[in-house]
């Protein structure tokens, strides 16, 4: 039997296979009001096969966003639009959903990527002033962002618990906390971007503070029977930067926390990291933490192959493995993946009659008439 087919829990949730889709940002939200595009995308994912799809990083507040274009859930109206198209995707599936909540920090105000991705002047009218922990800027030329005084931290970890309870009147199934890819929780955890004087930055303990008061207040705010999770950059890949044992101290105090799981992925701090990505290359960040921690992980980065997967999972070096640009290319790689394995998959039954007959075991209950 595959293992990667094999059931699996995230906290109290209850998931059919160990394959979970990643957050992806779409950039393609309207004053952060969720549209058509995220109802077909998601809709697609949730059938995609996967255990579970992880919804993109949705910022908490305005000034939160990586992109003009960015997802958000911060208002009435993005609270609206999202309930808009989780009741549509819903209708056709039963696939679990996890909000991804993110704050960007200094790396907010950017154009979308395939515009360049370069930081907006705060003068224009798609831009506006960033904040992070420091100022000190992400790219050298870049303005500065304002660093955070004690009454903006209480503003947005006060919009964090606003999101999430949002998110529980929206029937998300679990949350999970954006604290890599150098956004803002990021920001207060690398030596890099932190270089506060307070009880904030300085040394371990200090940088760790802010995130763990945000997980705290995100997880009072949310109901108490619903998994929250976190992903964490494991490493900046930069000398004097964020690394692996520090990521171990703050994966033991999440395990204290009772942290539902983590997400484990590296990098996004600088433009300045060196990093040699090769297929699975995070993959024994996911398996240090598990060992040391006991704390469920998910493995992602360049998991793409059906057998590599399957090893991942079979040598306990992580829990789950999340695809994101591999799902992309192959919406359907949940169902390539048990074909190749030999496992059986859900399907909803008008997808009954799509696998050749070679595979007609394929899904649950499958039935290939002729019509």
């Amino acid at each position: 039997m595959s293992v990667l087919f094999s059931e699996g829990q995230l906290g109290a949730l209850k998931l059919a296979n160990r394959i979970a889709v990643s957050p992806m940002c779409q950039y393609m939200a309207k004053e952060g009001v969720a549209n058509s595009w995220h109802t077909v995308h998601l809709g697609s994912l949730a059938l995609s096969g996967a255990a579970v799809v992880f919804i993109e990083a949705t910022a908490v507040e305005a000034v939160g966003r990586i992109t003009p274009a960015d997802l958000g859930l911060w208002d009435d109206a993005t609270e609206a639009g999202l309930r808009n198209t989780l009741s549509a995707v819903r209708d056709v599936s039963a696939t679990p959903l996890i909000l991804q909540l993110a704050h960007a920090g200094r790396k907010g105000s950017s154009n979308v990527p395939w515009e360049g991705g370069q930081l907006i002047p705060a003068s224009s009218a798609q831009g506006w002033v960033t904040e992070a922990p420091s100022a000190v800027p992400q790219r050298q030329g870049e303005a500065p962002p304002v660093a955070m005084d004690p009454a903006a931290m209480l503003r947005v970890r006060g919009a964090f618990v606003a999101a999430a309870r949002r998110a529980a009147r929206l029937g998300i199934d679990a949350l999970e906390l954006h604290a890599a890819h150098g956004y803002l929780l990021h920001q207060f955890l690398s030596p890099l971007s932190n270089r506060r004087t307070d009880s904030y930055g300085g040394e371990l303990q200090n940088r760790l503070r802010y995130p763990l008061e945000v997980l705290d207040a995100v997880r009072e705010a949310f109901p108490s029977g619903k998994p929250v999770g976190i992903k964490i950059s494991a490493t900046d890949w930069m000398e004097n930067g964020w690394d692996l044992e520090q990521s171990l101290v703050f994966a033991d105090a999440l395990r204290a926390r009772g942290i539902d799981w983590i997400s484990v992925s590296s990098g996004g701090i600088s433009p300045l990291q060196k990093i040699q990505p090769a297929p699975g290359y995070q993959v024994p960040f996911a398996t240090a933490i598990r060992k040391a921690t006991g704390v469920k992980t998910i493995a992602v980065g360049l998991i793409d192959d059906a057998r590599q997967a399957e090893t991942i999972i079979a040598a306990g070096q992580s829990d789950f493995v999340a695809l994101a640009r591999g799902m992309l290319y192959d919406p359907r790689w949940a169902w390539h993946a048990a074909a190749e394995l030999g496992a059986t998959i859900a399907a909803p039954p008008p997808y009954w009659r799509a696998p050749p007959q070679v595979h007609a075991g394929l899904f649950q209950g499958a039935r290939f008439g002729a019509r």
